[in-house]
C-alpha cells in the first residue's frame, strides 16, 4: 500500500465546556477501509463533521494528500476528493435515482462559468465523464432496475444504496460513511459488505466508516479505531479490538 495520505493529528472539538472530540490522532493509507466504532455519544459522527468542515475544530489538524483541509473553505472539501453519506438519508425524494446520482456528481464538478455558458469542449468532456461515472455507479450497486424511479417510492434499504451511490458519483478518493448498515436487514448488510469490497478493490477508494454492526466491520475493515468519550481508546485489526478488555468495558460498561 501507499504511504499515509490521510492523517488526523490531535484533533479536538468543544461545545462550550463539553469536549465532543479530544486529541484524536490516526492515519490511513490509500486504499484502506478504516472503521470507527464506539458507544453512542463517543464522538464518531462529530469526527466526520470535522473532516467535512460542518464543524470548525477547536484544535489539531487534518491532512489529506498532504494538505491541511482545516484551512480550506467548506465548499472546497468535496472538490478535494472527499464525499460522505449521512445517518439520516439526505436525498431528493421527488427526484429519480438517476437524477440523485447526477446531482451527487455535479457537486464535485468545478468548471468555470465562462466554459459552461459557451458549452466549451472541456464542459462537453466533463458532461460525458459525468454520464460515464454515473452509469458505472448504477452497474456497481445494481441500481439499474430503479434508475428512473423516484426515491420516495423506494424501500429504505434501496434508498441507503442510492445514498452510497450519490457519494460515489462524485468520484471521491476518500469516502466517509456514517452508519451505512443502520436500518438494513442481514441480507442487505451482506450485500453492502460485498459492495464495499468492490469499492476498495475496483475503484481504489479509501473508506472511513462509522458503524455499529460488528459483523460488517469484521467483514470489510482493515483497521478499527475505537472511540469512547470523545477520544481514541485503541486502534488495531477487527480481531484485536474485539478482544481488547478496554473495548469490552466501553461497550458493556463494566
Amino acid at each position: 500500500m501507499n504511504a499515509a495520505f490521510f492523517e488526523v493529528e490531535r484533533l479536538s472539538l468543544s461545545f462550550g465546556g463539553v469536549k465532543a472530540v479530544r486529541d484524536v490522532s490516526f492515519s490511513i493509507r490509500a486504499g484502506e477501509i478504516l472503521a470507527v466504532i464506539g458507544p453512542n455519544g463517543a464522538g464518531k459522527t462529530s469526527l466526520l463533521n470535522l473532516i467535512t468542515r460542518v464543524f470548525d475544530a477547536s484544535s489539531g489538524s487534518i491532512r489529506f494528500n498532504g494538505q491541511d483541509i482545516l484551512r480550506l473553505a467548506r465548499h472546497n472539501v468535496v472538490r478535494q476528493g472527499i464525499a460522505r453519506t449521512f445517518q439520516n438519508i439526505e436525498l431528493f425524494e421527488g427526484a429519480t435515482v438517476l437524477e440523485n446520482l447526477l446531482l451527487g456528481r455535479h457537486r464535485a464538478n468545478h468548471g468555470n462559468f465562462f466554459s459552461q455558458m459557451f458549452n466549451l469542449p472541456s464542459v462537453q468532456r466533463a458532461e460525458a465523464r459525468t454520464r460515464e461515472r454515473v452509469e458505472d455507479v448504477v452497474r456497481l450497486l445494481d441500481l439499474a432496475p430503479f434508475r428512473h424511479r423516484p426515491v420516495a417510492e423506494l424501500p429504505y434499504g434501496v434508498r441507503k444504496v442510492v445514498e452510497l451511490g450519490r457519494a460515489l458519483a462524485a468520484e471521491p478518493r476518500l469516502l466517509l460513511l456514517d452508519e451505512p448498515a443502520s436500518g438494513l436487514n442481514p441480507e442487505e448488510t451482506r450485500r453492502l459488505a460485498y459492495w464495499l469490497e468492490d469499492i476498495q478493490a475496483e475503484l481504489g477508494v479509501t473508506v472511513v466508516m462509522v458503524e455499529h454492526d460488528m459483523s460488517l466491520v469484521a467483514a470489510v475493515a482493515n483497521r478499527v479505531v475505537v472511540m469512547d468519550q470523545g477520544q481514541v481508546l485503541t486502534d488495531g485489526t477487527p480481531a484485536q479490538v474485539q478482544a481488547d478488555p478496554r473495548v469490552i468495558a466501553a461497550y458493556l460498561g463494566t
